[in-house]
């Protein structure tokens, strides 16, 4: 969760750390810190709350160091104040770390410390690991006094440290929290937990494994694992330019990723689409087609937001296919007895590829003889390394915290993998044709929408001092009333739940009344009848209802107190627009609150512990 940037090079590493912090502050902003080594003391400087206050704190002062590190904290062990920023340091003070993850072990590492007198300031378990390495220590063998140190901790570990007295190196290691190594073409390194913080500086990275360790010298790096130097690995190129993680003219992140929703479909299908064939091409999945065409069940497993991506994917692919699909919170899927008979085949769905739990439950399919494959964003990342094949979605950093572009991008891609499975089995060509003519077709149809911005922002004053909302959506719009609820709970802080619109009865509805705003996706579809009856339930309670409904539904508005219009589309792609204007009204909710919108209290973007 946390964010890690280390620099070991020939300018100054003040300039480059801030700079790479300020890329990763969607990560954590509960405070953030730098250790630097000028004129062979080593300075920390860390404080409180977001990292304007750190370069406030840091206004004026000026000191030349080429080695440094820096970090972004989302609290987990530890309240947010200063003793509990990072960089921690042994009790000396010669030896700084930055971490991101967890310690499991820590009130027997922490007893055992001291006992042998380490004295520690901090509530966190992070300061463990300076003190352990402190225990391990001699002049001249950080490295090995690090790996020690690793030995000992149970848990997950993104680690950067170094040290006065070894004032020329960088050591860093990952366990289940992403870490990578960056190639400055002017001589140097980055290492970092995301690319994004390198994008300045360097497109030239090696991704780290985990386990791994890597000595990081201004000359050279080396790789290591359980103690054996492995080989160089070839660096990779990252694909992302610059500018598309910087906000171009928008107040804020969210609004431009909303706003890039025709382009990302357009990321999403290109050459992927075969309309001659009738058919899909997913590049990522071509060495495990024959698996697919004899699968028996699948599994998606995800957390958040692409869990209900994966609740459509469901619908999606049994609805087309006739395959048996099962969605779990991947949460809960690491700690089930799942029972995984042959032919199963386990999807993770992961915008930052990172996620714990994803990650975990994948590992668990796997001991159980699954086939692994995902859906990420993220090149690299350590599900797409773990997984035996997958799709990238190939739409660029998303860096609100609150996914939106990433979850069409998911959305787009499961219709993809629909049709391919549905033509190894009985989907006729011309259906298929049909339905990848209209995925084609929705990039226009966004952009209407997107041209109602003004109206869904004078909605969303409206309703903006709504202290609760409930969304309603029917069949494949039910994972998309609930995806709509979660974004507004994210970013304005408002409470909404999200229910299949038949179940109002059965419950909910004895909360409505003239204060409670319900948000009802209702297009003009196989279940339309049904859902405008629903609709006037809650208008004889006198609830407000704001619907979304298909351009040109006249019907609507005699039970809708707002109706923001989409265009047609075929059923199963409808939740890929209905989720738009959602998006939206989010957004401008938390606007007219005054909300955080890019940085939502006590959320980040890449979830790395548990």
């Amino acid at each position: 969760m946390c964010g890690i940037i280390g620099y070991l090079g020939k300018q100054n590493s003040l300039p480059i750390i801030m700079e790479g912090l300020q890329r990763m502050e969607y990560r954590g902003y509960d405070s953030a810190g730098i250790a630097l080594i000028a004129k062979g003391d080593l300075k920390v400087i860390k404080k409180q709350g977001k990292l304007g206050n750190l370069k406030d704190l840091l206004h004026g002062q000026e000191f030349f160091s080429n080695l440094g590190l820096g970090h972004i904290r989302w609290a987990t062990h530890g309240v947010p104040n200063d003793i509990n920023s990072h960089p921690h340091l042994d009790c000396q003070g010669k030896i700084a770390i930055v971490h991101n993850g967890i310690i499991e072990n820590m009130a027997e590492l922490k007893a055992e410390l001291i006992a042998e007198g380490h004295v520690l300031k901090s509530q966190t378990d992070s300061e463990l690991f300076a003190h352990l390495i402190e225990k391990y220590y001699t002049a001249g063998n950080l490295s090995e006094a690090v790996k020690q140190a690793l030995s000992r901790v149970r848990g997950a570990y993104g680690l950067a440290v170094l040290s006065s007295q070894d004032p020329d190196k960088i050591i860093a290691a990952r366990l289940g929290s992403p870490l990578v190594l960056g190639i400055l073409p002017e001589g140097g390194y980055l290492v970092a937990s995301d690319v994004t913080a390198m994008l300045p500086f360097t497109k030239e990275v090696v991704y780290l494994n985990d386990g791994e360790v890597v000595e990081v010298t201004a000359e050279n790096y080396s790789i290591s694992k359980e103690g054996e130097i492995l080989s160089q690995r070839p660096s990779q190129k990252v694909d992302w330019d610059l500018t598309s993680a910087e906000k171009e003219g928008y107040e804020h992140f969210m609004l431009k990723e909303i706003m890039e929703g025709p382009k990302v479909i357009m990321d999403s299908l290109r050459g992927r689409v075969m309309l001659e064939e009738s058919n899909v091409k997913l590049g990522g999945l071509i060495d495990v087609l024959p698996k697919l065409a004899l699968a028996k069940r699948i599994i998606f497993v995800a957390c958040g937001t692409a869990h209900y991506a994966c609740r459509l994917g469901e619908y999606l692919i049994e609805s087309q296919t006739g395959l048996p699909v099962e969605v779990e919170y991947a949460s809960e899927f690491r700690y089930s007895e799942a029972v995984l008979e042959p032919g199963t085949i386990v999807i993770a769905i992961s915008q930052s590829g990172e996620t714990a739990d994803t990650l975990a439950a994948i590992k668990q399919a796997k001991k159980l003889g699954a086939l692994t494959l995902a859906i990420v964003n993220v090149v690299g990342s350590s599900v797409a390394r773990e997984t035996s094949a997958g799709v990238y979605n190939h739409i660029g950093p998303e860096i609100s915290v609150a996914s939106t572009k990433a979850f069409i991008s998911q959305l787009v891609i499961l219709v993809l993998l629909t049709v391919l499975l549905g033509r190894q089995r009985q989907m006729l060509p011309e259906k298929a044709k049909e339905i990848l003519n209209e995925l084609l077709a929705l990039p226009e149809k966004i952009k209407f929408i997107l041209s109602q911005k003004e109206q869904i922002e004078n909605i969303a004053k409206k309703y903006a001092s709504s202290p609760n909302f409930i969304f309603i959506g029917r069949k494949c719009n039910y994972p998309i009333a609930l995806e709509g609820a979660l974004k507004l709970k994210e970013v304005s802080y408002i409470h909404a739940e999200g229910y299949p619109a038949g179940e109002l009865k059965h419950g909910p509805l004895a909360l409505i009344d003239s204060t409670w705003p319900i948000v009802a996706i209702v297009p003009q579809d196989s279940v339309y009848e049904k859902t405008l009856s629903n609709l006037e339930e809650v208008k004889a309670r006198q609830g407000q209802i704001i619907a979304i409904a298909t351009a040109g539904d006249e019907l609507v508005k005699q039970a809708a107190t707002e109706v923001i219009y989409v265009p047609k589309t075929l059923e199963i792609l409808s939740p890929i627009l209905n989720v738009v204007p959602l998006q939206l009204l989010a957004y401008y909710i938390a606007r007219e609150r005054g909300c955080p919108i890019d940085q939502p209290r006590n959320l980040a973007k890449s979830v790395t512990v548990e």
